[in-house]
């Protein structure tokens, strides 16, 4: 049976993601025509938080130091002339302008993250010639390959919040759309051959609808739907900086963030910053492979790391290529495909009823899904799901972040079932609280979480909720909800209404209760 075809390729290994920060840069600039941007726009000089925000911080190199080579003394305090000279020297089809929020992302850049720039400008000395290829075959403008930068900081298996995988940050129903395999053993989306192409087809069909690339590159971020509804909104403006307050605020960084990638990819040698040497980048070639193989297999007859072979190979979520019905890809190191070719019939034999029983492909705890390693310092214990639980509930009881619940579980879209059993990393010296939380009522661990448990009692009397005179004020009314709400005020999002009031995502409003909507003017 003829398993396999050989391609040469190059490979690079993903980086695992650590707790973020938000930066906040006070100073604020006046914004001119001269910065090629309307003056009518006031802008303050803050980096927004987001998965971007996040994904700087999450370049770290197999849970080792970073290593950097910043000097004791570089360039600080930059005119903005010399910012705003550099980026009209820019050769590309889109403008670069200038203004305090791309001041804001520039400096977190050069300054304040300058480590993970140096492990990305070593990481793009890979991916970025396969965007460029990608993108000149489409006509595209090549500087949309810093999209990644902002969008994974280059990690093929970044996961955010909201669900988006991969170096180019597919959702699941934007992947499949674009002929991504998104299954219980195949995600397309972090492959980064097949997510670049499918990055370069939805980039092309956003700029049939708008053309214009900073349309195009908000629209990337936060979907036709909210940049359609910015421009309605704004009276029919087409100009990213004219709907900029009627766009998500996520968004409203994420081009100023492009922006400043482009310039401090571009810069990062003025900045006194130079690429971090991937040593981890591999030659390989790729085999084509034909029937079902698990990781494990190939690892105990060759000698491979199963550890190389995931990082070879993202794109498998349960270390099986599941070649049943077609073929799939296998990534190896270029010294070991020789050996993999004289050892092939030993590899597909090795141990294959305990993984492929009767030759089937069968969902089983065995397979794994390439579960990330345990966090240094931390401890493994379990929570077996109930009736009513929800991620960000268990994610409060143990103290852990609803991404990391998600990626330590492989769970998309939120979706828990009773009986589930979850793994949670936590500090080592408190594994005996938190065993206790499997055994607690819900009461208790909203109790212990410094939350109460409403009752259906009827409060005989309420303290009255003090409001503060310098905003407006919103009485809820029965079956008014936050997006309800925010239709009745132009220009405010049910984004900006939660942010005002210190809601989460899981926060609810009640008939009476007084909502802040925006400063008096």
């Amino acid at each position: 049976m003829l398993r396999y075809l050989m391609i040469g390729a190059v490979i690079a290994t993903a980086f695992h993601s650590i707790e973020a920060q938000e930066i906040e840069l006070t100073d604020s600039l006046t914004i001119t025509p001269d910065t090629l941007v309307q003056d009518s726009v006031k802008l303050d000089g803050k980096v927004e938080s987001g998965f971007f925000t996040e994904n700087l911080d999450s370049v770290a190199v197999t849970n080792e130091t970073i290593v950097t080579s910043t000097p004791l003394s570089y360039p600080k305090n930059i005119p903005d002339s010399v910012y705003i000279q550099r980026l009209q020297n820019i050769t590309s089809p889109l403008e670069f302008p200038y203004n305090s929020k791309v001041k804001a992302y520039i400096e977190l850049y050069t300054q304040k993250k300058r480590e993970q720039v140096e492990i990305m400008l070593g990481l793009s000395e890979y991916y970025f010639p396969m965007f460029e290829e990608a993108l000149d075959a489409a006509n595209l403008p090549i500087e949309l390959k810093y999209l990644p930068i902002i969008e994974s900081a280059l990690n093929p298996k970044a996961f955010s919040r909201a669900g988006a995988s991969g170096l180019w940050q597919f959702m699941y129903s934007t992947g499949k759309m674009y002929g991504l395999q998104v299954d219980s053993y195949v995600d397309d989306r972090r492959d980064p051959m097949k997510a670049t192409q499918a990055a370069v087809d939805f980039l092309q069909d956003l700029y049939k609808m708008y053309g214009d690339w900073y349309l195009v590159i908000a629209a990337y971020n936060c979907g036709p739907g909210n940049v359609n509804k910015a421009i309605y909104r704004s009276g029919g403006k087409r100009d990213f900086w004219q709907i900029y307050y009627r766009l998500p605020r996520e968004t409203r960084g994420y081009v100023p963030a492009f922006i400043a990638a482009a310039y401090t990819m571009t810069y990062h040698n003025e900045h006194m910053i130079q690429p971090k040497p991937a040593d981890i980048v591999q030659a390989t070639d790729t085999l084509m492979i034909s029937d079902l193989l698990h990781f494990k297999q190939v690892s105990a007859v060759t000698g491979l790391p199963i550890e190389t072979l995931r990082a070879l190979n993202p794109q498998y979520r349960r270390d099986v290529v599941p070649a049943q019905k077609k073929a799939y890809s296998l990534k190896l190191p270029f010294e070991a495909t020789e050996k993999f070719i004289t050892l092939e019939d030993s590899i597909f034999k090795h141990d294959r009823e305990k993984y492929f029983a009767s030759n089937r492909l069968v969902v089983s705890p065995s397979n794994g899904y390439n579960a990330p390693s345990v966090p240094k310092n931390k401890a493994k214990v379990y929570y077996t799901v109930r009736s009513g639980d929800a991620v960000g509930l268990i994610a409060d009881w143990y103290d852990v972040r609803t991404n990391d619940l998600r990626y330590w579980n492989n769970i998309r879209r939120n979706v828990i079932k009773v009986g589930q059993k979850l793994v949670i990393y936590v500090p080592k010296n408190k594994v005996d609280y938190y065993k206790k939380v499997n055994t607690m009522s819900y009461a208790q661990k909203q109790a212990a979480n410094g939350k109460t448990v409403p009752t259906n009692k009827v409060a005989v009397s309420k303290t009255p909720q003090k409001l503060d005179a310098n905003y407006e004020y919103y009485t809820v009314r029965s079956g008014d909800n936050l997006w309800s709400i925010a239709k009745r005020y132009p220009g405010i999002s049910s984004n900006d209404i939660m942010e005002l009031n210190g809601f989460s995502s899981s926060s609810k409003i009640n008939p009476g209760q007084k909502l802040k909507i925006r400063p008096k003017s």
